[in-house]
């Protein structure tokens, strides 16, 4: 700086800083030399935070206010100092604002997308983005850890470093969530506060405190979305059978509709109906049901008297086992719907057939 700059900065004797900027986070008053008089006056405004830094070192740390710069208002930096020439001599010293301010509409967003196996379609690809607002917690861990000596520090210098952090915590968490991918957006509010809450003990290392972070959206690949677009409409549509007819329908409208004269009329509407006719051969393959075989016919269930005791019903098919084996004879008793009392099996006409081939008992000695 030249003398001008030298001459002008001693008859400054009010240090403050009006933020013309929305972003910016740390500033530090100029002067020359980092001269300031004693007696100075201090002004620190509301959502500002003043810290004095002394060869290197922090010095004092001053809330919103007025202040004026003397031994009274300055213990540590009285200790520090020498003060050679007395009380009244203009020390060195810088002087940085912090904004208190909340910095919001800060954005993430996954550089590449995030791996995880979905329950339902299995590994899956998604990108998100949102926002978030951060805020000073501690200036003094602040400009120890972010700042250094930069004279004018914006978001945009630790807004790279800060993504990075919610993006891999967010990938962890999704990750090991297990929430099916169908139903990740009715979850984004937990989830930002969630991750709100896991992040935040990483931001206040830096002197940082996470107030909200918001997920706007979390999307799929664009031939994965395309799919589910499909498998979607395929659930809208339902019945098959009806939606051919209907499109069926459309094509002969539109067929019909074509300007190009009675003959051209006459095509459309041909080529209509065959597309129709084709399309409800190929999903009446699709949709007929197999035929079921008919109904068995009315059998005769018979009930049989077998020593002193009910039996039965029996079909036909087990009656001729029964009569085989000898369990049933001719005088057995049997009864079905259609007699009107217990009759004699070779009285039966639907059995009396099937005793021909067996001998009839052998006569007593």
């Amino acid at each position: 700086m030249g003398i001008w700059d030298k001459l002008f900065g001693e008859f400054i004797d009010v240090i403050e800083w009006i933020d013309d900027s929305n972003d910016t986070m740390v500033y530090r008053f100029e002067r020359y030399g980092n001269e300031i008089k004693y007696g100075a006056m201090l002004t620190v405004r509301e959502s500002q935070t003043a810290v004095l830094v002394s060869e290197g070192r922090v010095a004092d740390f001053f809330e919103p206010g007025l202040y004026q710069l003397e031994t009274a208002n300055m213990p540590i930096l009285t200790t520090l100092e020498s003060w050679p020439h007395g009380f009244s001599s203009p020390f060195k010293a810088e002087v940085y604002f912090f904004n208190m301010r909340r910095f919001t509409d800060l954005k993430w967003g996954t550089k590449n997308p995030v791996m995880l196996r979905d329950r339902e379609f299995g590994p899956l690809r998604l990108r998100a983005f949102g926002t978030y607002s951060i805020k000073i917690k501690d200036p003094v861990t602040f400009i120890k850890e972010i700042v250094g000596t930069d004279g004018h520090f914006q978001t945009g210098e630790i807004s790279q470093q800060l993504r990075n952090l919610i993006v891999s915590r967010f990938s962890s968490i999704i990750g090991e969530s297990g929430i099916p991918i169908l139903d990740l957006a009715a979850n984004y509010d937990d989830l930002g506060d969630f991750i709100t809450e896991q992040i935040n003990p990483e931001f206040a290392a830096y002197g940082l405190e996470v107030l909200h972070l918001t997920i706007e959206n979390i999307s799929l690949p664009p031939q994965v979305e395309e799919t589910l677009d499909k498998r979607t409409s395929m659930g809208i549509i339902g019945d098959l059978g009806r939606y051919a007819h209907y499109q069926a329908a459309e094509a002969m409208t539109k067929a019909a509709d074509n300007p190009s004269g009675a003959a051209g009329e006459g095509i459309g509407m041909g080529m209509g109906f065959a597309m129709a006719n084709q399309m409800g051969q190929a999903f009446s393959k699709q949709t007929a049901k197999p035929k079921s075989p008919p109904p068995l016919p009315n059998s005769v269930a018979y009930y049989v008297a077998i020593d002193g005791q009910q039996q039965g019903p029996f079909q036909q098919d087990i009656m001729v086992q029964k009569i085989n084996n000898g369990e049933i004879n001719r005088s057995t008793l049997v009864w079905h719907a259609d007699l009107t009392e217990w009759t004699r099996a070779d009285k039966v006409s639907e059995l009396s057939g099937l005793f021909a081939m067996t001998p009839p008992p052998l006569p007593k000695a």
